[in-house]
């Protein structure tokens, strides 16, 4: 029967792996994406974060930070990615609001439009009854 030799690790060790797991994006305890610091760190090593601390682990602290200067730029990229997505939906928020406006003003003119033909078309007719009894009525068309 083997025996479990696996000696408990310090926790030096479990920050180190804590740091490996955020930076590989498979962290165990916080949700995947979560951003390497270190306060993260420490939450994904299951300590508080107040227990990372530059005095006892120097060197773990120091490759955090580096670490972070390095992605830094991958970082802000995200952030201007979804500015850049906002923007873009609030562009598309005007465009759209500014179309409505276009067709809300289309359809005014075409009521209108269509309001004035109607009152044209009636003086029209008036005008034409006027004339047909007017060439009624006229002299020339009375032979008598």
């Amino acid at each position: 029967m083997p025996y479990d030799t696996q000696v408990p690790l310090s926790a030096e060790q479990r920050f180190r792996h804590a740091f490996e797991r955020l930076k590989a994006n498979t962290p165990r305890v916080l949700h995947r994406g979560t951003p390497v610091t270190q306060n993260n760190v420490a939450r994904e090593a299951g300590c508080d974060p107040s227990a990372l601390r530059k005095r006892r682990f120097p060197m773990l602290v120091r490759e955090i930070q580096a670490y972070l200067e390095l992605n830094q730029d991958a970082m802000e990229s995200g952030r201007h990615i979804r500015l850049k997505n906002r923007q873009a939906n609030r562009t598309k928020a005007e465009k759209l609001k500014d179309v409505i406006r276009q067709r809300d003003a289309a359809q005014s003119t075409l009521t209108s439009a269509n309001e004035r033909i109607v009152e044209l078309s009636a003086k029209v007719r008036s005008l034409e009854m006027r004339l047909d009894e007017a060439t009624r009525n006229s002299p020339r068309n009375n032979r008598y």
